[in-house]
């Protein structure tokens, strides 16, 4: 059910020569410029587009606070498709397989410059932060509880997954299970996971044990920038590299990984422009060295959000443990991508102590932080 096509052997060489110049992306930027280097070309880059008629969750009729993508098929559409009556004149087969026959034929008619892959964006389990920021409220947890490793009773820097969240994996587990035995889903051909352990186990959770084809066996790679929106927040600092090898050795980890995370500041948060850069190049970098159709990425709230910005799909909030899938459109566009400035971190309202539990407002201040000088590129 994947393409027959190689990926695509360019990448935006002059976005990364960019953001080699600012002192936060430098380090990882390295290996990066170094994987742009041994591609072939670096003249065309690549502009994103969401192919909607196709999933609920495109589409702006959708309620996003109630949708169940559990109740409806991953959200896939009940609908007919130009390349029905040659597939499947007689009716007998299912939705997503008359949904992946569709996906053959875009990639065939599309020319050598266009792409399509569904996308499978899932989003981790609960994590010890966000029970934490239930239990503390919103206003607490920003300003104080949320720059601290955890409290006398759990662990929320690095969040692993609670008992709910693990419940929530498992449960979608069993629902990819449900919809591989019975609708034929095409089950995603490569993985991709955030490196904060909540996602590594999430990812583990909803794919070990499923029934998926040996050519295309749960191996994810450990990609950085698929990682959450980095702020103060000790639960949005990742563990080192050497913990992730042993916690999960059959895990792939990209080249030029650090040993320990260079991203993460405390008192400091990364604006939405800077983290749309880093999601655009590991996107670029998936399309362009990936040849698969149906690819899974395990992630998080807010870094999902930045990828459905990217990838031009309208705003749609995912609970703890849910999945949109996204089909996008690839196109190779002639010349340089477009320059976008890297802004300078902002330091973050922090409070000098706790505000009541609760609480619905609470009193900050920057005191604590000087904001950092950018790089105007």
């Amino acid at each position: 059910m994947g393409s027959s096509r190689t990926g695509w052997g360019f990448f935006s060489l002059s976005v990364m020569l960019l953001l080699a110049t600012s002192a936060l992306y430098a380090a990882l930027a390295s290996h990066l410029i170094g994987a742009v280097n041994a591609l072939p070309s670096q003249k065309s880059h690549i502009k994103y587009s969401t192919v909607t008629g196709y999933f609920l969750q495109s589409e702006s009729s959708t309620n996003a606070s109630t949708f169940s993508f559990t109740d409806t098929n991953f959200g896939l559409i009940n609908r007919t498709y130009t390349t029905d009556p040659i597939y499947d004149p007689n009716g007998m087969k299912t939705q997503w397989q008359r949904f992946a026959n569709q996906v053959v034929m875009l990639n065939q008619h599309s020319g050598r410059r266009v792409q399509y892959k569904l996308l499978f964006l899932g989003r981790h389990g609960e994590g010890y932060h966000n029970a934490a920021e239930s239990y503390y409220g919103t206003p607490a947890w920003n300003c104080y509880y949320s720059l601290l490793d955890g409290n006398d009773t759990v662990t929320w820097a690095d969040a692993q997954v609670t008992p709910k969240g693990i419940a929530q994996a498992l449960a979608v587990n069993a629902f990819w299970a449900s919809e591989i035995k019975n609708q034929k889903v095409p089950t995603p051909q490569s993985y991709y996971t955030s490196p904060l352990s909540r996602c590594l186990a999430t990812a583990n959770l909803t794919f070990t044990g499923l029934q998926l084809p040996r050519r295309h066996p749960f191996v994810p790679t450990v990609k950085e920038f698929f990682r959450e929106g980095i702020s103060g927040h000790t639960c949005d600092r990742r563990g080192s590299k050497s913990y992730i090898q042993d916690a999960y050795p059959k895990y792939r980890i990209e080249p030029g990984f650090a040993e320990e995370d260079q991203l993460w500041q405390a008192y400091y948060a990364e604006p939405p422009v800077d983290q749309d850069i880093r999601t655009k190049i590991a996107l670029d970098d998936v399309f362009a060295s990936d040849s698969e159709t149906y690819v899974s990425i395990t992630s998080h709230s807010g870094e999902i959000a930045s990828l459905l910005r990217v990838l031009g799909h309208r705003v749609f909030r995912l609970a703890t443990g849910a999945v949109i899938p996204v089909l996008v459109k690839a196109e190779a566009v002639k010349g340089p991508a477009p320059i976008t400035a890297i802004q300078p971190y902002d330091a973050i309202c922090t409070c000098t102590s706790p505000p009541a539990v609760g609480a619905t407002t609470s009193v900050c201040s920057y005191a604590t932080a000087v904001r950092k000088a950018g790089t105007a590129t």
